[in-house]
């Protein structure tokens, strides 16, 4: 049995993966990195297994190959 996914807030996502901020937005916008999920009227996080998927393998990561998560 998996535990559940997660969500990270910005910082964490910042922290595990050493990117910069605008380099984070800048590679969602481009398909390179997970989208952030909307939690609340004014909070969103990233998916935990899906930013751990990105971290596998960084250069080759495309949204495309994930399908989406409900």
């Amino acid at each position: 049995m998996t535990p559940p996914d997660r969500f990270l807030r910005l910082g964490d996502v910042l922290n595990r993966t050493g990117l910069s901020r605008a380099t984070l937005y800048r590679k969602i916008q481009s398909g390179t990195f997970p989208r952030q999920v909307r939690l609340a009227e004014r909070c969103c996080g990233w998916r935990e297994s899906a930013v751990t998927e990105w971290m596998r393998n960084p250069i080759f990561y495309s949204v495309d190959d994930f399908p989406p998560q409900a």
